[in-house]
């Protein structure tokens, strides 16, 4: 791994931005000098990063000189204007919004998966969506075993999927229910509190949402399939922090529950949790805050040939965003 990089996080007071800094210490990247960005209402403040106060920088086209790696995470609009500004200067843009992700010049990378798609980057790399991380991080090692065809998968997607704003909306909302006042909404089309949102970003002509289909599209070219098939709904739910999934999948090769646990337990990044018994499986409280993913709930699915059910969590925040785009600075690291 190179030494002594220069790195920008752009975005670096969003709670993606922090994780980012927080999974940068404690993987001990190779961060010879930090410059934390992020737009000029934050500049000024400052982070800590490695037992030191770092001031937050103003984000601008200057802000990329002699920087090698610059992560993103401020949104699709920053990072259409200043990733390429970046590239420009001779960064690595790692990109965390949806600005790249499915252009054909760009890789999408999870590195459990596809790290080796790094290296045809041509100055960005993309980080995908964050339930289509956790998805895949159980999917693609069953994939490998058995082959998949097709996934009907449901969401259960935490507030803070939608930020700091979503978090504060489902406390706010706890507490006037507790006071017995009347319930304010500012994020969310509805309450969010003590309900569930079968919508999570805005409604396509075809009646899926963005995020049900990025899902579909994103995962494609993650595991290298082009003729995979999803059908997603995704639901918001009232939830601080780590999203689930539930996938029924089918599969081209015969399947087994004894198989698929044993593929869990020896992939990367994923662990079982598995033993219904004494009520063991995944579980969002306990995910927040994790590195790995977990999967459990594994079953033979009864309403299709060569399926299996299961359900799988992790932390959006951390492998959904800022660990899966340190994980891909590392990749670019060691190229």
């Amino acid at each position: 791994m190179r030494e002594d990089l220069h790195v920008a996080v752009v975005g670096a007071t969003g709670a993606v931005g922090i994780e980012m800094l927080k999974t940068l210490e404690k993987r001990n990247f190779p961060v010879n000098k930090l410059s934390p960005l992020a737009s000029a209402r934050s500049a000024g403040k400052t982070l800590s990063f490695r037992g030191e106060d770092v001031a937050v920088q103003e984000l601008t086209r200057d802000s990329f000189d002699g920087v090698d790696i610059a992560l993103f995470s401020a949104g699709g609009g920053i990072s259409n204007e200043f990733a390429p500004t970046a590239v420009e200067a001779g960064a690595v843009v790692v990109d965390n919004s949806s600005a790249f992700r499915m252009d054909d010049s760009v890789p999408l990378v999870v590195p459990e998966i596809n790290a080796a798609d790094v290296a045809k980057h041509n100055g960005i790399i993309a980080n995908p969506n964050c339930s289509t991380i956790v998805t895949v991080m159980a999917l693609f090692p069953l994939h490998q075993a058995f082959g998949v065809k097709r996934i009907f998968a449901s969401t259960y997607q935490a507030v803070s999927g939608s930020g700091a704003m979503g978090i504060a909306e489902l406390e706010r909302q706890v507490g006037e229910i507790a006071e017995g006042e009347p319930v304010s909404r500012k994020v969310y089309p509805h309450q969010i509190a003590f309900n569930v949102l079968p919508h999570v970003d805005e409604f396509l002509d075809n009646g899926y949402t963005k995020e049900e289909m990025k899902m579909v599209h994103e995962s494609r070219k993650i595991m290298g399939l082009p003729d995979f098939l999803a059908s997603v709904t995704c639901v918001r739910v009232p939830v601080y922090r780590a999203h689930s999934i539930a996938v029924s999948a089918e599969f081209e090769k015969p399947v087994s529950v004894e198989h698929a646990r044993e593929v869990i337990n020896a992939a990367p990044g994923i662990d079982l949790n598995d033993n219904v018994a004494s009520n063991g499986y995944p579980l969002p409280l306990e995910l927040a805050g994790q590195d790995n993913c977990q999967a459990g709930r594994i079953r033979v699915d009864c309403a299709m040939e060569n399926g299996l059910s299961f359900w799988v969590a992790g932390d959006q925040i951390l492998k959904g965003a800022a660990l899966n785009t340190v994980q891909i600075a590392e990749e670019v690291a060691n190229l």
